[in-house]
């Protein structure tokens, strides 16, 4: 018997694939990286086949390679996504996405009385359960757990 194998998303010349996307965070990815700005080509794969996964979401973007701060912002919705880099078609890095000790300027303190709310200043919070993805404001101390995260 002869198995097929197939491409389901096209090949990259160079830029960043961001592969084993949560289907269901795929799009909230989309939105964080302000992807629908580019200018480049993206390809945008939705509910693909995973033996790890079941279903997974990929993105493709040509010619972009993203900051750490950015990536940052992908481990909070999407903590396992595997970074891509590619050039010439070839896969020269490969990152696992890993939620970083400390946030800065990426979310906002829940707590409307914290300085970080009423003063011009970044946000400042310290990991302190990576595994269930729960935050400390350096500020107010205010804990915040993954379901109330709200992004800046």
């Amino acid at each position: 018997m002869i198995k097929k194998r197939e491409l389901q998303v096209a090949a990259l010349e160079n830029g960043t694939a961001i592969d084993h996307i949560p289907s269901e965070q795929l799009f909230k990815v989309v939105s964080l990286l302000g992807i629908e700005k580019l200018e480049t080509p993206v390809t945008i794969g939705y509910n693909l086949d995973s033996k790890k996964m079941g279903k997974k979401g990929i993105l493709k973007i040509a010619d972009k390679f993203f900051e750490e701060d950015e990536i940052n912002r992908i481990s909070l919705i999407a903590p396992h996504v595997k970074l891509n880099i590619i050039r010439d078609y070839e896969v020269v890095e490969k990152k696992l996405v890993s939620l970083p000790e400390e946030l800065l300027g990426i979310v906002k303190c829940n707590n409307p009385k914290c300085i970080t709310n009423n003063e011009p200043m970044k946000t400042h919070f310290k990991v302190i359960d990576k595994d269930k993805v729960t935050l400390k404001c350096q500020y107010c101390e205010m804990q915040t757990p993954k379901e109330d995260i709200v992004l800046l």
